[in-house]
């Protein structure tokens, strides 16, 4: 139980209460300690340090960890002491990232027969000089990839459902998949793509 509760996310804020990373509750409490960080009260937005919040007993609703001699309520929000500035909102260009943009359907006939069946199709063959990047690679199901080999779509008589491109969620975010209801005090609506993060 304990470890479940210290691989839980917490929201972490910068010292401008920007939404800059989520990391564990492990993390979370080692920054509190350490006194890089102050645990946010997302009810009243009063900070804690440590030693505040080793003293508040959590309510009967609340998650905690079970100490020696208390219990120590979980943080689901942080902010830093120290750091200011924004991370990038760019998202990294990975296969695990091409399934989530493209819903684990196959982007040629429409099929979502589960990810063992599903191949990373370049748009343009790299036998004719297309690249690994977003707006050339789809999933393709197994028929659907073999049937288009090494020509474009158009010389395998396919039709792309849409034309691939980089996509815009936050990766920060939507990597857990709990989503702490605390959190949309922080984050804006926009950050927020349930779909992708399902």
């Amino acid at each position: 139980m304990v470890a479940q509760m210290l691989q839980r996310p917490a929201l972490v804020l910068n010292r401008s209460w920007q939404p800059v990373n989520v990391a564990a509750v492990a993390r979370a409490l080692v920054l509190l300690w350490n006194e890089s960080a102050r645990v946010v009260d997302p009810t009243d937005y009063q900070l804690y340090a440590w030693e505040d919040w080793s003293k508040l007993r959590p309510r009967d609703d609340e998650h905690f960890i079970q100490a020696v001699r208390f219990r120590l309520r979980v943080p689901e929000v942080i902010t830093l002491t120290g750091y200011d500035r924004l991370p990038s909102a760019a998202v990294a260009f990975s296969r695990r990232n091409i399934f989530k943009r493209d819903h684990y359907t196959c982007q040629y006939c429409g099929r979502q027969p589960g990810g063992e069946e599903l191949t990373i199709d370049h748009v343009v063959p790299r036998a004719q000089g297309g690249e690994s990047r977003w707006d050339n690679c789809v999933l393709a199901c197994m028929p659907c990839n073999h049937r288009k080999a090494d020509r474009t779509p158009q010389q395998a008589k396919l039709r792309l459902r849409k034309q691939p491109v980089q996509p815009k969620w936050n990766p920060l975010y939507t990597a857990h998949e709990v989503r702490m209801e605390s959190w949309s005090k922080f984050i804006s609506e926009a950050y927020w793509n349930v779909e992708l993060a399902k």
